[in-house]
Formats: structure tokens, sequence, C-alpha cells
């Protein structure tokens, strides 16, 4: 285990506040890593390969309607910022924790001997992971005490077809509300209207994809916070692989 000192993380996060009840979080947008973590990256892992790409890009249409948008700038291989500090599974079956351990693919994340401290992960967790969901809760609270109400949108994307930890090809909108529980279901239902209304996409509510921490955390219908969680398949708007180009013409 390599235990190298560090000066803090700087730059955690990109927030804009906006003039309307929603917030647009993008937990997995990040690219920068820490020089620990870096140095420790198995050479599979040095392009990032499961980063939510372009996701920042393709919801620039956030300031024309007046959304609040809140961007990682770290990659989840510091720190995964849609799971919970005390990373209890979310997922049953193969997933990636807090600290993830391996790529998508089983591949192991770091090199052996080199996964960086205990120390080293308590330091992301206080100046990474903290610094994001203490503005996600205060935005929300600030639009619920403005507006009566917030909506929380999670905004992630994936490769279609990843056999280590789901069988197929998912669909190209993945739309997950805990099942249910952390947003109105009339919301849910009209969200999948419109993605009905897209007839060359396909959609599905709450299949592998029912929403990670932050859509189950923060949803809290009875006290009108609602939150869902949207996992785009990349196909529908780049290249799934190195160099993960945007593709504006899909």
């Amino acid at each position: 285990m390599i235990d190298l000192k560090e000066s803090p993380v700087d730059n955690v996060l990109t927030f804009k506040r906006g003039r309307v009840p929603l917030l647009i979080s993008m937990p997995h947008a990040g690219l920068k890593l820490t020089p620990v973590v870096e140095t420790a990256l198995v050479d599979e892992a040095l392009s990032l390969p499961d980063t939510d790409w372009h996701i920042p890009r393709l919801y620039d249409f956030a300031a024309e309607l007046g959304a609040s948008t809140l961007a990682a700038e770290y990659s989840r291989f510091v720190i995964d910022l849609n799971r919970p500090s005390d990373d209890k599974p979310m997922y049953a079956g193969a997933t990636t924790g807090l600290f993830p351990s391996i790529l998508f693919d089983g591949v192991p994340l770091f090199k052996d001997g080199q996964t960086p401290s205990a120390e080293e992960r308590a330091r992301y967790l206080q100046q990474i992971w903290t610094p994001y969901h203490q503005t996600l809760e205060q935005e929300l609270q600030r639009m619920r005490d403005e507006f009566g109400y917030a909506l929380l949108f999670d905004a992630h994307s994936i490769r279609g077809h990843i056999p280590h930890l789901f069988d197929g090809r998912l669909p190209d909108f993945n739309l997950g509300t805990f099942n249910g529980v952390s947003c109105d279901p009339e919301l849910a239902s009209r969200m999948e209207q419109v993605c009905a209304a897209a007839k060359d996409y396909s959609h599905v509510l709450n299949w592998r994809f029912k929403g990670g921490h932050i859509t189950r955390h923060y949803g809290d219908p009875a006290n009108n916070i609602h939150a869902v969680q949207l996992e785009l398949a990349q196909s529908t708007y780049m290249d799934e692989f190195v160099p993960f180009n945007y593709r504006p013409d899909l």
C-alpha cells in the first residue's frame, strides 16, 4: 500500500445556480485524478473508460432552462460521489463501491500493492465527496424553501453492453426512481411519456439502474423533493470506446 502525502485537492466541483426549482447533478463527469491515483492506475484505466463522458456538454441546455447544475471535477476512480459515505452496497451482484477497485469490465483498477491508503481515501471523502453533497443538499433546500418544491435530475451515461455488470444490451434511456420511492408517481409517468414519444429510442423504468445513492438519499416526495436518475446509453450520443468522441450526428 502506498501512502504518499499530497497537498489538499482543489476545484472539486462546478456549480451554477439557476432560476427554477430544477437541479441537474453530474457526479460521474469528472476527469481529474490525484497524483496518488494516477500513478497507481493500471494501463487499461488511464483512459478513464468508466467516465460519464461529455455529460456537461450534453446538458448545456440547462442554462437556457434556468436549471441549476452541479458537476464533479474528479474522476470516480478517485471517489464515487454516487455512493454512500459508509460504502454500503447499492446493487445486488457485480457493482462498484465508494472507492472503486475494478473497472466495469472486471479488470483490477490499481497496480499490485498500489491501492491508495486509508488515509488518502479519508481525505478524498472529506475534500471531494463531502463538498459535493453539501452543495447538493443546500441547493435542494434552497429551492424547496423558495418554490415549495425541488426537482433533482441525476444525469449519467454508460456503455450499452458491459457483460460483467449486466446481461444483454441496455435500453437507450434508463430511468430510475428507486422503485417509485424517490419521486411522485405522476412525475415518473410524465417522464416515461416523454421517453416514449422519442420513437427512435428505447426506454425502461427501474430496471438495472434504479437510482444510486444521490437519487435514493435526496429523493423525499413527502417533503416535496423529487429525484430521478437517467442512465443514458452512450451509443446515443458518442463513440463508446477510446477516444470517446462526442457524436452530435447520432
